[in-house]
């Protein structure tokens, strides 16, 4: 069976910390800034540890290798 690869688009958008958990940019920043609060988009700034979830599916399929 040949080797899994990383999908390529995961590679930009996810980190796996030190631990194994997966750190993902925070999401709804994209555009429509003006229609949210300031206190919304400070905390929306960075990243953050995905949901238990998620982190599974992000890691059984789209890193494979990590």
């Amino acid at each position: 069976m040949p080797k899994m690869k990383t999908k390529s688009g995961a590679k930009k958008r996810f980190r796996l910390t030190a631990t194994g958990k997966v750190k993902i940019p925070v999401a709804n920043k994209r555009h429509g800034m003006s229609k949210r609060g300031n206190r919304f988009l400070r905390q929306a700034t960075g990243t953050v540890i995905a949901a238990e979830g998620d982190a599974r599916t992000i890691k059984r399929f789209f890193l494979p290798n990590a």
